[in-house]
Formats: C-alpha cells, structure tokens, sequence
C-alpha cells in the first residue's frame, strides 16, 4: 500500500507516518505529495498518475468537488480517498496525534477498499467508522 497526503496537510505529518508504518509489512510509502509532485501540479494531473501506477490511497481535506475529471478519477478508477472531516483543521500537534489514533483504521480499511471516498470524523472512539461520501 502507499499513501499520499496532499497539499493541505503538512508534509512532515505524512513523513511522521511513514516513519510509524514501517513496522506494518504492506505499507510500501507514506508520502507528502510535494515530495512526488510539483507544488502547483493540477490534481486531475497527480491523480491520474496515482490511477495509472496503482496501489495509491490520498490523504486530504480536500473534498475534491473541483472538477468532473477529479471525481471520475476517485468514484471510477480505483483510488481510495480518505477526506479528513473540516473539524481536522487543528493546530499541528493536534492533529497529528489525532491522526496516529485512527492510523491503524485508515491501514485496515484501506486494506479491503478500492475506489472509494470515506470521511474520517475527528471523533475517535473504538467503534468510530467511516462514512462513504459522494466526490
């Protein structure tokens, strides 16, 4: 498996993770999309290349209700999308640690999901879940 954490979210967050899925053997890369794409790089044109290399699950805030081409990219051509509720929008230390709780939850679905868009609510629980959305 390999994750990308777009632009909207720090990229040491995405290293961090890396860094803390090394233990788990399926985990190839943990990323932060500036360090495998340009900055100003289109997301229709990241995402296809996401789609066409495989095995690439996104990390974001981003909603991705931009363009049809970015929702076709998801909801049709294989990408797993996990969209941080906007109640993710916390200071750095905040979020991180509240992204190290639902790690193990975002490796396990992504497991057993393909194509597919789930909300991560801030609120941890032992029995919280995803919700499936519509990009």
């Amino acid at each position: 498996m390999k994750f990308i954490f777009d632009n909207n979210l720090p990229p040491s967050l995405a290293r961090g993770m890396h860094e803390l899925s090394r233990f788990e053997a399926d985990v190839e890369q943990v990323l932060p999309l500036r360090d495998k794409f340009h900055e100003a790089t289109p997301d229709a044109e990241w995402l296809e290349q996401l789609v066409r290399e495989g095995g690439w699950s996104v990390v974001s805030i981003d909603r991705f209700k931009k363009s049809t081409v970015e929702r076709e990219l998801i909801r049709q051509r294989g990408l797993t999308v996990f969209v941080l509720d906007r109640q993710w929008s916390k200071p750095y230390w905040v979020q991180s640690s509240q992204l190290v709780l639902w790690w193990p939850k975002i490796l396990s679905v992504a497991r057993l999901t393909s194509k597919a868009a789930l909300r991560v609510p801030w609120k941890f629980t032992n029995k919280s879940t995803f919700e499936q959305i519509r990009v």
